[in-house]
């Protein structure tokens, strides 16, 4: 059975960086796409990035330019650099695998594994 674990969360002030990791374990296949999502309560889950490959990458716009996705299919790992945080980067960030082909990289339909969740918190 296949399982994400995030790491690297935490509490941070504005303008601060952090560095979340996820290591995919339990699967000996490669996947279509392995991407980030954050949710805060009330509010559907919100696509942050995706990586299809090392250099296949996608981002919202209220996090290009400051956050930077790198996937390394050899480890089964994706990391999400994060740096100017806002207040409004606040939220529980999951990590996600799409499996299969899928045209909604940018939508949380497309994804079918997820993590537990890190959750990060930047104060003003």
């Amino acid at each position: 059975q296949v399982q994400l674990l995030e790491s690297g969360g935490g509490l941070v002030q504005a303008g601060d960086s952090l560095r979340l990791s996820c290591v995919a374990s339990g699967r000996t296949f490669s996947v279509y796409a392995m991407g980030w999502f954050r949710q805060t309560p009330g509010k559907e889950r919100e696509f942050v990035a995706s990586a299809r490959n090392a250099d296949t990458l996608y981002y919202s716009d209220s996090v290009k330019g400051r956050f930077t996705i790198s996937r390394d299919s050899a480890k089964n790992t994706v990391d999400l650099q994060m740096h100017d945080l806002k207040p409004e980067d606040t939220a529980v960030y999951y990590c996600a695998e799409a499996t299969k082909p899928t045209y909604y990289l940018n939508s949380y339909e497309g994804y079918d594994v997820w993590g537990q969740g890190t959750q990060v918190t930047v104060s003003s």
